[in-house]
């Protein structure tokens, strides 16, 4: 493989299994474990795998993530906005400015991409 393209393995045994900053449990009780699976040479984009279970967070965001859903299905609502539902295949941008609930409605698995910098 080149030294300009990195192709994801599988997540590794050890996920991080702490709730991102920001991420508050609203209802039931979600878990979410993550794989960084690659960093940008520079450090400003972190890319790899997120797990979570049924519930709900609310969230607000710092950064910019652009997701594509694998498993699982998601309706996320923004505060004083209107739900958005995903589905298995859809791909989708949040907003460094997002605040808003996370409803996980079915075991989700994600690919992420966030832009730190």
């Amino acid at each position: 493989m080149s030294d300009t393209i990195f192709r994801f393995p599988a997540p590794g045994p050890e996920p991080i299994t702490t709730d991102l900053d920001g991420w508050i449990k609203v209802e039931g009780n979600p878990t979410m474990r993550y794989w960084i699976q690659h960093s940008s040479v520079d450090g400003s984009v972190i890319s790899g795998t997120w797990e979570a279970t049924p519930g709900t967070y609310h969230a607000t965001y710092q950064f910019y993530e652009f997701v594509h859903l694998i498993e699982g299905r998601i309706t996320i609502t923004p505060d004083g906005g209107e739900p958005v539902t995903l589905n298995p295949g859809d791909a989708f941008v949040v907003e460094p400015t997002f605040k808003g609930t996370w409803v996980i409605e079915a075991p989700v698995r994600k690919h992420f991409a966030i832009k730190l910098k």
